[in-house]
């Protein structure tokens, strides 16, 4: 009888489980088969009467039509901005301000859960992601720069700080929402106004803050949010009357929004692309570096400039680290992005797509060794398993260029100068990470890493009061913290 439920219990451990659906409702949403443009506190429709598809990645089905703003539309919108700075809001003191950012605040946490929805649908990222860190962060930014905007002599004491005017903000598609928090919060607080266009894919969270913006009472003009391609961002750049520009995006449009404003007054930050390092010692915590790594390129689809899409691992340990980090990838799950099962969601668009398979034609032509787990991709929509290569040297296309996606170039060294010597070794310099046990060592290594933000013993770690930014081709400026505002103020000492 022993025997027989030895057996049984073998076969049920032998058998290959699948996790039930656990599918978040999208009863609750509410979404409009088109958007126009919010400027003046209402929604307005486009002067050209041109609108545009926004999709669920996931499904490549249709979730709204976009307006697309043209030059006018521009130029109404940072009309509206300058209208409502010049009468209202640098009028207001930083009590005031800080009240209407306090209640965007908590109205955002009380919809937390249909904008999670809304991002995930979107932008294609799980809703776990969504749900846990994307949202609750945006809240929780708004919430600490209320808390500054009667507190700037403290902040900035002997400097008389003063708001800057008209605030042109360009966000990406990777965090939408949370981007948007990044830059309108500060601005806010230091009694700018704003003119945003989010990213063209993943524009409806915008808009329905915007809605959010209407219910908090915030006054009119004060934040206009106008949508469309690169072309609307474009406008925003090299409008005479905006007095900001904050950009999040690629290298390649950071350095035309450069020289663009390069022979005007306008104050600038710009947060770019990255080739971050996570390096992994012998002495570290191996099973959390494994699912730091994990974390820090696989988890959000590698759709974060700061993520960890290279990894450099001591030698004595790298046997065992490639083996629990494959066992750990062949355990993740990509699929629904509204199932809380899933790991790995879909990709953003088509184009991004391409883009990928693209460096990972690359990768293979030029000798690099391959791995990707065994997992079924669903029919439809954008859909890459995560990916790995070994056998790649610092030439390499997909160490030196950024690919935006699920894949990870792997390395080893012996000392740490060498690591130093390769992590460094990159026209970035946005973030890294370091695994170790050792405090004095991952000071040491940290100290000289050339990057804005070097995480210890984890990664990808966001906080309201501390700054993200980068230098060199990762641009400059930082936002979150003290930093954060300071970019959105001027000083008559």
């Amino acid at each position: 009888m022993a025997k027989k439920k030895a057996k049984e219990i073998e076969l049920d451990l032998s058998s290959n489980w699948d996790y039930a659906p656990s599918m978040e409702s999208t009863g609750h949403i509410q979404l409009k088969k088109k958007y126009d443009l919010f400027i003046g506190g209402k929604f307005v429709k486009p002067k050209s009467g041109v609108y545009f598809d926004t999709i669920n990645p996931a499904t490549e089905e249709v979730l709204a039509q976009v307006a697309e703003a043209n030059e006018a539309d521009v130029d109404a919108a940072v009309k509206a901005a300058r209208k409502a700075y010049d009468t209202v809001w640098s009028k207001l003191s930083g009590k005031e301000r800080g009240k209407y950012i306090y209640r965007i605040a908590r109205l955002i946490q009380e919809r937390a859960r249909e904008f999670s929805v809304i991002e995930s649908l979107d932008g294609g990222k799980t809703i776990r992601e969504s749900r846990d860190i994307d949202i609750p962060l945006a809240a929780a930014h708004f919430f600490y720069y209320a808390g500054w905007a009667d507190k700037l002599d403290y902040a900035f004491p002997n400097r008389n700080p003063q708001s800057i005017g008209v605030a042109g903000q360009i966000t990406p598609w990777n965090f939408p929402m949370l981007m948007i928090a990044w830059k309108i919060a500060p601005a806010l607080a230091t009694g700018n106004t704003v003119v945003l266009k989010p990213a063209e894919t993943t524009s409806l969270t915008a808009l329905k803050l915007a809605e959010l913006f209407q219910d908090a009472g915030l006054p009119d003009g004060v934040v206009n949010i106008v949508t469309g391609y690169g072309q609307t961002g474009s406008h925003i750049v090299n409008h005479p009357d905006v007095d900001k520009i904050a950009f999040t995006g690629s290298t390649g449009v950071g350095k035309l929004i450069m020289k663009s404003i390069a022979n005007t007054n306008k104050k600038s930050t710009m947060e770019l692309g990255g080739k971050a390092a996570n390096i992994i010692m012998e002495d570290a915590p191996l099973d959390q570096a494994v699912e730091g790594v994990i974390n820090g390129i696989f988890f959000n689809q590698g759709h974060v400039c700061c993520a960890g899409s290279r990894l450099f691992i001591q030698e004595s340990v790298y046997d065992i680290v490639m083996r629990k980090l494959k066992d750990r990838m062949q355990a993740l799950v990509v699929g629904n992005p509204l199932d809380k099962n899933t790991d790995i969601g879909a990709i953003n668009s088509k184009k991004q797509l391409d883009t990928i398979k693209k460096y990972i034609k690359i990768g293979k032509e030029e000798g690099a060794e391959i791995y990707q787990p065994n997992c079924t991709l669903p029919k439809k929509g954008y859909w890459i398993p995560p990916t790995l290569f070994t056998n790649v040297a610092q030439s390499s296309t997909i160490v030196k260029e950024e690919i935006f996606g699920p894949v990870l170039a792997i390395q080893t060294f012996r000392t740490v100068d060498e690591v130093i010597s390769k992590a460094n070794n990159t026209p970035y310099g946005l973030s890294a990470g370091v695994w170790s046990d050792k405090g004095s060592k991952v000071f040491n290594l940290t100290s000289q890493m050339r990057a804005g933000v070097v995480w210890g013993n984890t990664y990808n770690k966001f906080d309201p009061t501390s700054p993200f930014g980068g230098y060199k081709e990762s641009g400059h400026g930082r936002e979150g913290g003290l930093q954060g505002l300071e970019a959105y103020l001027k000083f008559n000492a």
